[in-house]
Formats: C-alpha cells, structure tokens, sequence
C-alpha cells in the first residue's frame, strides 16, 4: 500500500480547494459568504451605447469576443467544481465587458505565458487575467486598469525558517513563470534588500503555476513563495494549516494596478475601454469584488496605460 507524501496530500488538498469555492466566499477578515459563485454576475445587465458605438464593424459583424485566461488561479481566474466553468473576478469582468458591448464571449483557458504572443499573433481578442503592465508589455500591448492587487510571501507552517520580508536574501522563493512577480517585482526587492546591501541575491525559483510552487514548498524544495496576495490569503483561509501568508504585503516600490490587455493599436481599444470605464461604474463590479472577497481592490478609472 501507497502512502502519500506530504506534498501530494498538499496537491490534493489544493485541488480540493478549487471545489469547495463553489460553495462559498472568504473575506480577508476571514468571514465566509454563501453566494453562489458559479452564478453568471452579467445576467441581464444591458449593453452600453456610448461603449457599442465606439465597437468596429467587424467585430459587431463577429458578435463574439474570445478571451485568454490561465484558469488556475482562485479567487481571481479559475475553473468551478465542474471543471468547465470559469470563476472568479477575471471571468466576470470579462462577462461584464462583453455584454456591454452587446456581444457574446468565448473563454480560452491557456497557460499565461502564451497569452501575449496569443494576443499579439491575433488568435485572441483579450485578456483579463491579472497582468500587470510593464514597458515590456506595453510594447505590444494596450493595457486598461480594471484592478489593484499586490504580492505576498506564503511560507511553511509556523514559518520554521523565521522568515520576513526583510531576510529572504539567500532563500530559494518560487515564483510564476511569465508573471510581473518573476518579471520585475522579486528582482526589484533583491537588489534593492539584498544585492546592494552586499547580502546573497533572492534565488527565484521558477514554476509553472500557483500549485506547484505551493506544492514545492510543502515538500520544502523552495523556502516561500512570492505571489498575488488576493490568491494566497484565499488559499490560507482555505487550508490554514497548509501554509502562512507574512504580513504586510512586500514593499516593491511599485504600483501593482492590473489590466485587460489586447493587440497594441487595435481598432477595438476604444471600445473596450469604454465597456471597461462601464463596468467599473457598476453595481455588478462591486458585487463581484464582494464575492471574492477582494473588496479593496477597486479602481474607479480604466486608464489606458
């Protein structure tokens, strides 16, 4: 007979996770909801005229949107206990934005390193899927600001390793492949916590996604994990002994506002942010950011960044 390692009793664990978010909401005071999250939040909300008449001709002419996601990463974007539903804040802004321009939506769940040459290739129309803009990505991509999140360091129960925010130099810190934390953020704190204090750099470790890193530390192949703070809080209340989030967040000198990304100069920017500014003045936007539990993280303006 098999016996499972800690780390694999930790996957499942995580899995299981996922299922039990159809079933409720917890808050960061720790407060548990019973709304229905797989419910569709745009249900009856009406197109914006302002927004449909900025909309080209060949995308009313379409009468669909297709929308990239990487749907592994609750409470924001992930899949409900049926395996085909998406949930969370990204599916329903993007809903939301749909029907503001009176069209239909079609979700396709890819891993997130793929999205930009997806979107810059022409084979999506958007994403929201909590990217950060970077000079990098605003090369190729317009991006409009429809939420503010931030990164947090998740370590072992008990944190073992005594670590803070303040002495990860040295540590091996798992993060996401293709994520702004990888990107910019973690080698920003390094150098500025670490390497110009003639201390040992932060080893980022880079993984896939949010699960295994998570799974790597339970089996301490990494020491912490440097992720969205929505996400791992979410993860915490979920399976308290499975993990702790260290507070406060990481000062990374640096906003942390994300956005829908489409193609660079695409004749549906207009449009789009238009839908967005719409959303974000709705009652259905509030509702959302409620459910999830992730109430801070309002904006009021969809920039074009």
């Amino acid at each position: 007979m098999k016996t499972r390692t800690k780390a694999q009793a930790f996957a499942a664990g995580f899995a299981l996770l996922l299922a039990l978010t159809a079933c409720g909401t917890a808050d960061r005071d720790g407060a548990t909801g019973s709304t229905s999250n797989t419910a569709d939040i745009s249900e009856g909300v009406q197109p914006d005229p302002a927004a449909v008449a900025l909309l080209p001709a060949s995308y009313k002419d379409k009468g669909e949107l297709e929308v990239a996601m990487d749907l592994h990463y609750p409470p924001t974007t992930f899949l409900a206990d049926d395996n085909t539903t998406p949930i969370g804040l990204n599916p329903d802004v993007a809903r939301l934005v749909a029907k503001k321009l009176g069209l239909g939506l079609k979700f396709v769940n890819t891993s997130f390193d793929t999205i930009i040459p997806g979107i810059d290739g022409g084979r999506y129309d958007f994403t929201a899927t909590s990217m950060a803009p970077t000079p990098e990505r605003l090369k190729v991509l317009d991006m409009i600001d429809y939420f503010n999140s931030g990164v947090s360091v998740a370590v072992a129960p008990g944190n073992p390793l005594g670590l803070s925010n303040d002495n990860l130099c040295g540590k091996n810190i798992a993060v996401t492949k293709g994520s702004n934390a990888q990107l910019k953020h973690l080698p920003n704190v390094s150098e500025w916590t670490c390497v110009s204090q003639g201390k040992p750099a932060i080893n980022g470790i880079t993984l896939p996604n949010v699960q295994e890193a998570l799974t790597q530390l339970a089996s301490k192949r990494v020491d912490g994990v440097f992720y969205d703070t929505v996400a791992l809080v979410w993860a915490q209340k979920q399976q308290p002994k499975a993990l702790n989030v260290l507070t406060p967040q990481v000062d990374t000198r640096s906003e942390h506002n994300v956005a829908i990304a489409l193609k660079k100069g695409s004749p549906l920017t207009p449009a789009l942010q238009a839908a967005v500014q719409s959303v974000l003045n709705s009652p259905e936007y509030q509702k959302s950011l409620s459910n999830w539990g992730i109430s801070s993280g309002a904006v009021s303006d969809a920039k074009l960044n």
